[in-house]
């Protein structure tokens, strides 16, 4: 038996066997203006691929341990194949440049359960 969401769909992504992924990236924002200009252009660039923004805070919680990060942004992806195909996309490159330069990041890729 698998589990299944709110919205009926599996977990596993819409192909059999096949699992959605979860990114999430803490980030300390150093730069303010150069981070802003990759989050005015993000969503143009992310609305083109597969993934869904699930969250995005400014203000997270750390509610056991310690965090120097003052984001948490959560995408969710098909698959893997889905999220390199954003993460490693020209465009997305391109963007992440501001990102890098603006803020220093920890980006995970969780496989969902299935």
């Amino acid at each position: 038996m698998h589990r299944h969401r709110r919205d009926g769909r599996s977990p596993r992504g819409d192909r059999e066997g096949v699992l959605m992924v979860y990114a999430i990236a803490q980030l300390k924002i150093h730069d303010r203006a150069t981070y802003d200009r990759y989050q005015s252009r993000f969503m143009d660039v992310f609305k083109r691929y597969k993934g869904r923004l699930l969250a995005a805070d400014e203000t997270p919680e750390v509610v056991e341990g310690s965090s120097e990060c003052n984001k948490v942004v959560v995408l969710s992806f098909p698959d893997e194949a889905a999220f390199r195909e954003f993460s490693e996309s020209p465009d997305y490159q391109e963007i992440a440049k501001d990102r890098k330069a603006g803020s220093t990041a920890v980006v995970m890729l969780v496989k969902a359960l299935g």
